[in-house]
Order: C-alpha cells, then structure tokens, then sequence
C-alpha cells in the first residue's frame, strides 16, 4: 500500500481517488471547490487538503485529473503547486486530457525537482471511472511507469506504457480521433433509419453483432434514440480534446478531415444549447436539421 494524492475531484476523480482508498491506499485529496473534497471525504477514508502543495507533500504519487492545460500548470507548478512539494523519488501522474506540449514540460520540470512524472490520460468515461474499468494510456519512464502501473490497477482494466513522455497524450489523440467519427456515422445511420421508418432497436439488433458494431453503438443507441444526452462525455470537453489532436496534427503533418469536419459538427452542437450534452448529442445537430 502507498500513500497517494489525488488532485482533483469531477466526475472521473471523484470515484477514481475512491478507488484507491477502497484498495487501501492512504488517500489525501484536493480539490478546488472545497466542498466536493469534503463530500469525498465523507464517502471515502481519507484526508482532505486545502492546497496541491499540502496534499503532495509526503506522498509517495501523485495523481492528477483535472480540466485542461492550464487547470495542469496550475496545480503542478503555479502558487501552492504540488511538484515543489514533492519529496525526490515520488511519482506523479496525470489523468487529465493535456497537449503532448504541457506534458513534456511538466515533466521537465519534475524532472527538475528528481520526481517522476508519467502521461496517463484515460479512457472509459464515468461509467469506467465508477466501475474501475478504465483504460489507461501512459507515457514517461519505463522505471516510474512500473512502479505507478501497480497503484493505476485500482481503477483500470488495462494500462500500457505507448512510449517516452507525451506519448500516453499522442495516444489519447487517437482515441478520440476515432471516436468523433464513429459517433457522426452512428448518429447519421440512427437518423437514416428513423426518417426511412424502421425501428432503430431492431435495426441495431441486426447489425450490432456485425461488422457496424462498436462500444458507442452498444452503449449509446437506446439513448440516441431516445433523445437523452445527460450523461456521459460532455460536447465541450470533447472540443476541447478535438482542438489538441487538431493542433498536433499540423505539428505532424497528418491529414484529419473527418475530425476538423466533425469539431465543427459539435460547434454547432454548442449553439443549440448542448455543450454540456454528452458526445452522442451529434444526432440532435441532424435533427435540428432535416425537416419532419
């Protein structure tokens, strides 16, 4: 057992930190709406901190999962920040959706200060993050990935080092490359089907178990059809991711039609209303649009 911080407590954080506390770990949390710290600490066994710098000092890891780039300077290096609190030889890890950029910086910095410090954006969403079924996508030290690998297992299904630093973000990339296609052609299908008058439930019966079939059709459909979107990946953080693969793109030199065509389906999303919908809400754009 570690002792381990975790900063950040949303809907991925919050049961992700529970986890841990539920394998044993001594958990020490941050938070920066004080409140859900202590409601997590009213759920779980552990300690609540008031600043990054108080609940990293002493820790063996630190994990991170908060909003965006900045949200991870922050808490990594701004005023209270958890690396210069950090003894030598601990590891942090972050969770969150970043450009390959800021992790490379921070991991220089760590490096700076003798911590370890390891990419580890996930997959899964809320439902993973509850279950402990995520999927963890990592990249820094092969030596800090092994010893960090062993804490991650409390809420993972599987972990995997890609590469060197930035290379768990790169990753990451590609996931949701992917998945901003597959949602846009599962959402044009289930529209197709409902505007030729089929049953959609009977029509993913059909094709599920076939070559048509993914997790988001298996997951999202009944919902889809249903004209629900209040649960799972939010419209804005999946613009906020597209706008990292979209950026790295042109650092690489990789053509990603489909997913700028895409960033701005969601754009549009945004206007009706759904940025906070879930990434699914793609056929309410197409709704919105066709005429009855």
């Amino acid at each position: 057992m570690a002792k381990v911080a975790f900063l950040g407590l949303g809907v991925m954080g919050f049961p992700m930190a529970g986890h841990l506390a539920e394998a044993g770990h001594e958990v020490t949390v941050y938070n920066r709406t004080s409140s859900k710290a202590s409601d997590w600490a009213d759920k779980y066994k552990g300690r609540v901190a008031a600043t990054p710098a108080e609940a990293a000092e002493g820790q063996d890891f630190v994990m991170a999962c908060v909003g965006n780039d900045d949200d991870l300077r922050s808490v990594c290096v701004g005023k209270d920040g958890a690396l210069g609190a950090m003894r030598p030889a601990s590891v942090f890890v972050d969770h969150t959706t970043v450009s390959a950029e800021v992790t490379r910086e921070m991991f220089a910095a760590a490096n700076e200060r003798q911590v370890s410090f390891v990419d580890a954006p996930v997959s899964g969403g809320q439902a993973g993050a509850e279950n402990g079924q995520l999927v963890v996508m990592c990249g820094g030290d092969q030596g800090a990935y092994d010893r960090a690998e062993k804490i991650i297992a409390s809420y993972a299904k599987l972990c995997r080092r890609l590469g060197d630093s930035g290379a768990g973000q790169l990753c990451k990339m590609v996931n949701q490359i992917c998945i901003a296609g597959l949602v846009q052609g599962l959402s044009e299908g289930l529209n197709f089907a409902d505007k030729a008058g089929l049953d959609g439930r009977a029509v993913v019966e059909v094709i599920g178990g076939g070559a048509a079939g993914s997790w988001q059709m298996n997951n999202r459909y009944e919902t889809m059809i249903d004209d629900k979107f209040d649960h799972g990946f939010a419209v804005d953080w999946m613009r906020k991711d597209l706008a990292i693969c979209l950026s790295a793109a042109e650092e690489v030199g990789a053509s990603l039609p489909v997913t700028a065509l895409v960033d701005q389906f969601y754009k549009d999303v945004q206007k009706i209303g759904g940025g906070r919908w879930d990434t699914s809400s793609l056929i309410k754009r197409l709704r919105a649009l066709d005429p009855e």
